[in-house]
Formats: C-alpha cells, structure tokens, sequence
C-alpha cells in the first residue's frame, strides 16, 4: 500500500501526511486539491464530529460491541478545496527582494550620511500611532488618507503617514529634559490610502530633517543646504531639480487686506496647494465656497502668479515679514552657494496646516514628476497637542520620486552582490576546516560564502562569477596535510597555497 492510500485509510496518518500530499506538486500555477471521490465518507462530517466519535471510541477502550478489537475504518476528515493565495503584496506595497533591498539601502546610506555631515542625530518613531495625533483641522486630504481602526483596548490608533507629529510628541513628552535647539532626523515607513500614480503608493520611506528651538531663517536655510547636499552625493545638478520658495505670511497678509477671519486660513492654504492639481475655475469655486469675496479672490490669485521676489515687494512693501524673511533667505543662499537652486513662487504653500511661515518645494524642471520633497516652519504645531510652542521647521523626502528621477536621468547605480570570498572544502569530510576558515576570515572583516554542500568545482565557479566574490579559497586534503589552503585570485587568475594563520 502506498504512502498516500495509507493517510488515506487512517485518519491520523492522513493528519500528519496531509502537508505532504497537499505541496508535492511541482508546478507554482494556483492549482486545487481534493481527495478522490471513492475515498471521501458520502456524508460530510466535521472536523469536530470525527474528533468526538474517536474520543467514543478511545472512551469504550478501542474494542467493539463483539469484544474483539476493532477493525473498523474512522472516516477520513473531508479535505476542502485549497487554493493558491494572491502572492502580491497588497496594492500600493512593495516588496524588497535582495536587488531592490541593495538600492532602498545605498539611498538610505545616503541620508544618513548627509544628515551625519550637517550634525543631525538620528531618531525613530512608532509605525502605529494615536489617530488623533494625525487628525487636525477639518479638509486635510490627509484626515482621509489614513489607515485607522479600533484596537482590542477600544483605542482609536492609525499607520503613520507622516514623521513631524510624531516628532511633535515625543519632544512633549522629553520637555525641559531636551536642550535646544534639537538637529534630529528619521528615516520611517509611511503610510497614506490614496490614489497611486506614478512615484505615489501607499506606503513610502520618508527621510525627515528638523531643527528644533531656532527662530531664525538661518535654519530653513541649513535644511535646504542639506538636500542640495544629497543631490550633488547622487548626481543630481541644479540644471535637473530646483526649489520653489514662498512664504504662508503672503497670504496672511493679502487676506488680512480684506479682513478674511484666522480661522479660515488653513482651508484657503489647502485649496491654494492644489493650483496645479485641479483647474483653475475649480479653485476659485472652492475659495468662494469658504466665504471668500470675488474681489479677494482675483487679488489672491494674482499674487499667487507673481514668480520674483521683486514683483512681490512691489505689492506688499518691503515692511512686512514675508517679504523680509524671504530676502534674508535668498541671501543666505548665495552664501551656502545654491542660488542658482532656488527660485520664488508665491503659489507654493503646502497642503499640511501646520506650516506658519517659509516654505519649500524640491520640483523637476522637466515637470514629469510630482515634488520630490517639500518642507517650511511649523513654530506652533505642539500646541496644538497641548504643549508649549517652539521655533521649529523641517522637511520630508520621500523615496519613490528620487528613485524615478534617477531612472529619468540614467543615474541609478548599479549595486551587485558583491563577498570577498568564498570558501569550499573539496571533501566532505573538511567541512569543519572550511567552517573554520570562514570563521577566522569573517573575524578579520571579510565577507565569506560558505559553500555548506558537496558541489563541483564547476558550480563553484558559476557561484564566484554571480556573487562577484574576488577571491576562492579552497580546502582540500592535499593542502590541508601541510596546514596550508589553496587560494585563486578571481579577476587575474593567479592561484597559490598559504598558511590558514597567513591568510588575511
């Protein structure tokens, strides 16, 4: 009798086999099982029910009703349909296999690097957070945005998408124990339900850098100093990305013309973010909608147009902040040296509320890609947790976008895997020795393929040339006997034998 009939046959034998019988097939199509008709109980019995009639059995101590030992068959369990699961990752996910995972790790390499070099310390924050921690003023896209739901404590809690509340809170939560100003950044997971696009998915890597406890414009130019930074790292001139500046305090001061109340500053901001999103007659509607006047409207829309600094003081003096902060800004930039980076435009302004003064947007002169990056000043976000205000702007750097313009420009690198050795016992009875090869070579810092199997040398090889090892290091009996290896140079060929003690 056969493997299979016997599982078939016995119902314990069946449990135990079942994972066999059910993925022994070669084939990765989805494919179902089902055991044969003829060996399936004509009544369909639960898993339950059969378990119970075997406890009957077990309880009457295993005999029949004759007193002889049983020789009747328990019905097999009935086997439902298996079908093969969907092995993509959820819409709007990624995964990271080995190639993908060595790029996400240069560009994470990158950011770290940079925010290292302008003095930033590193910090991280929960994936999950409270949800009301993302929900503030009414018409964010953002509030619709959320993945969020009910924990088992009836607490209300989303997937974060995005760092700056997070970071909001901890430095709550630290209060006077923290000495300002703060340099910190964070390289985090994001999560955001929204239409994908291209460089748009619903999850993303985010690099964040914030400085903490500065009033000055001194600091929204260190951070866009640091990003040109990472764009010349990684190839990108100031002829592919530019940024576009402006300042929330221009629309203050145009809306404070006529008299348009405080709290509807956050909603104007939100549709103005939009202006190249949607049509313009649709703007205007959505203005006109929070009770804005026609006159206002026009007069709102034409300094929005305005694209020099210039033009802007013309229009709203040189007296006020705006204009002020933003001349010390572009000041600043030859400075740092990246004038020729940056440019205005009255029309930026960002779609989170939180912003109160500067902001910034990383754009593609092409114009086939979304904003790479964005950022500003935020000096009165923590109150709106409860804490007490502090000087504050950063910025958020998605990895989606950066990783597209890379492709546009041909600059992605190419990232093989790449060990320094590989090490093979040529019998199988020196594996120890080969294990003990790896072992010293790994101390010094040198990365070892251990080959853990008897395999040709062909095969050995074929593994070299894909794993661009520079060096085969082999054991065998020969060689051993002397307390010597072999050793071959992969990239000149050259080949000699050493002691294991002399092997670096």
């Amino acid at each position: 009798m056969s493997p299979l009939s016997s599982s078939l046959l016995n119902p314990r034998l069946s449990f135990s086999l079942k994972p066999l019988f059910l993925f022994s097939q070669s084939s990765f199509a989805p494919r179902k099982f089902q055991i044969p008709r003829q060996f399936v109980s004509a009544k369909r019995k639960t898993f339950s029910a059969l378990a119970s009639e075997q406890s009957s059995a077990t309880d009457n101590g295993g005999r029949s009703g004759g007193g002889g030992r049983s020789g009747a068959l328990s019905p097999s369990p009935v086997v439902e349909e298996v079908q093969r699961i969907d092995v993509n990752p959820p819409k709007g996910t990624r995964d990271f296999p080995p190639e993908d995972m060595r790029l996400r790790t240069w560009l994470f390499n990158h950011f770290r690097e940079v925010s290292r070099l302008f003095g930033f310390e590193e910090v991280d924050y929960p994936v999950l957070e409270s949800e009301v921690l993302f929900i503030r003023k009414a018409g964010e896209e953002i509030r619709d945005q959320l993945y969020c739901f009910e924990d088992r404590g009836n607490r209300r809690v989303a997937l974060r998408p995005e760092l700056t509340p997070s970071l909001a809170r901890l430095v709550i939560q630290k209060g006077k124990s923290l000495s300002l100003p703060l340099k910190w950044f964070a390289i985090g997971q994001c999560w955001r339900y929204e239409r994908m696009t291209r460089a748009r998915r619903r999850e993303h890597y985010q690099w964040n850098m914030d400085i903490l406890g500065l009033p000055e414009v001194t600091a929204e130019a260190e951070l866009i100093s640091s990003i040109v930074a990472f764009f010349k790292r990684i190839g990108i001139t100031e002829s592919d990305v530019g940024f576009k500046v402006s300042s929330r305090k221009v629309l203050q001061e145009v809306l404070r013309c006529y008299s348009v109340p405080e709290n509807l500053f956050g909603k104007v901001c939100i549709i103005i973010d939009k202006i190249e999103k949607i049509p313009i007659d649709e703007i205007k509607r959505e203005l006109n909608a929070t009770g804005l006047s026609e006159e206002a409207i026009e007069e709102l829309l034409q300094v929005l147009s305005i694209k020099s600094l210039t033009k802007l003081e013309e229009i709203l003096g040189g007296a006020g902040e705006a204009v002020a902060e933003l001349k010390e800004l572009f000041s600043l930039a030859e400075k740092f040296g990246y004038s020729e980076w940056i440019q205005f435009d009255a029309s930026v302004v960002r779609g989170l509320a939180y912003y109160t003064g500067i902001v910034f947007e990383g754009f593609d002169r092409q114009g086939k890609l979304r904003a790479i990056c964005g950022g500003g000043r935020y000096d009165r976000l923590l109150s709106t947790f409860g804490g007490d205000d502090v000087p504050a702007c950063g910025f958020g750097f998605g990895d989606a976008v950066i990783v597209e313009l890379l492709k546009e420009k041909g600059l992605l690198p190419k990232l093989n895997l790449e060990v320094d050795n590989i090490v093979c016992a040529l019998d199988y009875d020196l594996q120890g020795v080969a294990a003990e090869v790896a072992t010293k070579l790994r101390e010094k810092g040198q990365s070892v393929d251990l080959v853990l199997e008897s395999k040709p040398l062909k095969w050995v090889f074929k593994r070299a040339a894909r794993t661009n090892a520079q060096r085969l290091v082999l054991v065998g009996n020969t060689e051993w006997q002397k307390g010597m290896v072999g050793v071959k140079i992969l990239s000149s060929g050259e080949q000699y034998e050493i002691k294991l003690d002399e092997l670096e």
